[in-house]
């Protein structure tokens, strides 16, 4: 789902101010009947533009949607250009990593030095780089220098 464009920021507080409440309210949306565990998440692209996603649950477990990858599936459906950052937010207090496959695809669709920040209900936030996240990535093809 795509929420328009938003204004530069530069600081982990500014990001999380600006994207927070926009994973919260899509992570109410959630279908997580199997793990009680719903998730929001946010992308921030270079031209601002910003798009959210929810966890979407299937009885094969295999088959369920991961926040993260449907906010930049939502991203690159919409032509996005370099996503910047991603936002997680969990309900709770305690602040949750990315899972394996999220790592993956967050590694081939941002730039190494790109922003993962998790977030939930209380103050404890967790961020990383794209190359702290996930250092050493399973790669088909060479990608080109950056």
């Amino acid at each position: 789902m795509y929420y328009g464009r938003s204004n530069k920021v530069n600081s982990v507080e500014q990001t999380i101010a600006q994207l927070k409440p926009l994973a919260k309210e899509v992570c109410s949306r959630a279908h997580a009947p199997y793990s009680q565990f719903p998730v929001g998440a946010a992308v921030l692209d270079e031209a601002g533009g910003v798009f959210v996603g929810c966890n979407v649950e299937n009885a094969s477990f295999g088959l369920t949607l991961c926040a993260e990858r449907n906010a930049l599936a939502a991203a690159v459906a919409a032509g996005a250009s370099r996503v910047e950052t991603v936002l997680i937010y969990t309900p709770g207090e305690q602040a949750h990593p990315p899972c394996g496959a999220c790592r993956q695809v967050i590694e081939e669709l941002m730039e190494p030095d790109a922003r993962i920040i998790s977030c939930c209900d209380s103050k404890h936030v967790r961020s990383w780089t794209v190359a702290e996240v996930l250092p050493d990535p399973f790669c088909l093809i060479s990608k080109p220098a950056v």
